[in-house]
């Protein structure tokens, strides 16, 4: 399939399912919010603090000023483990929750931190735990275990002197997320299709002249067009720049007959990722020998790793089966074999059995979950590196491939 005709396949995609009334919304936040809740029960906790926006959006439904919220202390929730949730957010931003079913009520929020305080933050803290701690007894009784994805220390030693037993969210939030609805997976080929079509551009405006930051900017313009988020991170590089990987976008002018390689990193619409990464040449000439050989052994890779995918499959039975990388590429090969993808990048993470990287996730493959699959071919001291990755989901069988983009072939000739 051509580069054009797969633009216009995932733009009629797009047309056709990117309409809301297509996905129960209702359902999917009361699916979330019941994971959550299953997930406190199992870990005996009787409620959570979340204030990581992709949390309180997974659990609730509701969204305010994500980035913002990512380093600030001044929207959050509190889920019991059994009933609804208490959401507090500025007191302007209380409408934003109404009409959402999963939210009991709004309630101002009483922002922690040296930035909405000064030095009253201590006075602060202590409201904000009052409030909680209200909260977290009704839930729980004279002592109870309340989990938390993050806060700052004068907020938790104030819970604690109120009788509020702190845990870590970040297992029963992560392994809550990891198994997907089916509007979930829905909302991500939305976002998968919003992604490829900014993809063809992005094929379709690669010539030589082009720098770096303006081809990389096609796939933020598209993601906010088609009704996605943000972009997590900046990984678009060329030429000189792309061995080893992690070289952020810059000004660099990309030239004829370099490799151009990109990690979409997408967070689109409703709030779903698409991360998928693919090398393209710049033309009009040719790849070299060299080239040719480095995209080979990448998309092998890919899909010796993609094949091994199965339901109740170990994770650590996976990654010792995952494709052995010759010494010429050990040094710059990438952070992980396989990571999880929902709301951004989640549970799990499997690294390699040996040498530096990530060790394996205790667990198993399930149905449900979306993982995706990795690979960077690149010699240290080399100029040209070759960077991949499909995005799949689990099911009762095997696997399918979210990912339609096609591969450069060329390259592959």
């Amino acid at each position: 399939m051509s580069y054009d005709s797969i633009g216009l396949a995932r733009r009629a995609a797009l047309r056709r399912s990117g309409d809301e009334r297509t996905i129960n919304l209702i359902r999917l936040r009361r699916y979330r919010l019941a994971r959550v809740q299953a997930q406190l029960k199992a870990y005996d906790l009787a409620g959570a603090i979340l204030f990581d926006p992709i949390n309180v959006h997974y659990a609730t439904g509701s969204r305010n000023q994500t980035l913002w919220k990512m380093h600030s202390w001044g929207r959050y929730a509190f889920v019991p483990a059994d009933g609804s949730v208490t959401l507090f957010d500025s007191s302007s931003s209380l409408h934003l929750a109404r009409g959402i079913e999963t939210i009991a009520e709004a309630r101002p929020s009483t922002g922690l931190g040296f930035i909405y305080g000064g030095d009253a933050v201590s006075e602060r803290a202590e409201r904000w735990a009052s409030e909680i701690a209200d909260l977290a007894h009704a839930a729980g009784g004279a002592a109870p275990r309340i989990a938390i994805d993050r806060t700052e220390p004068l907020g938790a030693a104030a819970l604690a002197r109120r009788g509020i037993v702190l845990a870590d969210a970040s297992a029963p939030i992560d392994r809550a997320r990891a198994i997907k609805s089916a509007d979930e997976i829905a909302c991500m080929k939305i976002a998968i299709a919003v992604c490829e079509a900014a993809m063809t551009r992005m094929r379709e405006a690669l010539e030589p002249g082009i720098t770096e930051n303006e081809l990389w900017s096609i796939l933020h313009q598209a993601n906010i067009a088609g009704g996605g988020e943000w972009i997590e991170t900046r990984m678009l590089s060329s030429g000189s720049r792309i061995n080893p990987w992690y070289n952020e976008s810059s000004d660099r002018v990309i030239e004829a007959g370099d490799l151009v390689g990109f990690d979409a990193d997408m967070v689109g619409p409703f709030g779903y990722i698409a991360d998928l990464s693919r090398t393209f040449l710049c033309g009009p000439t040719a790849p070299t020998r060299e080239q040719r050989r480095l995209y080979r052994i990448a998309y092998d890779q890919l899909h010796h790793d993609l094949a091994l995918i199965r339901p109740g499959l170990a994770f650590g039975e996976y990654t010792a089966r995952a494709w052995p990388f010759p010494p010429e590429f050990l040094a710059n090969r990438y952070g992980c074999v396989v990571h999880g993808a929902g709301s951004c990048d989640e549970y799990p993470t499997l690294g390699y059995p040996t040498g530096p990287g990530l060790g394996s996730a205790e667990g198993a493959f399930e149905p449900g979950m979306v993982v995706c699959v990795e690979s960077y071919i690149g010699a240290a001291g080399a100029r040209d590196g070759v960077k991949l990755e499909d995005q799949v989901l689990i099911t009762d069988t095997g696997y399918e491939n979210l990912t339609h983009f096609p591969f450069e072939s060329a390259m592959l000739a």
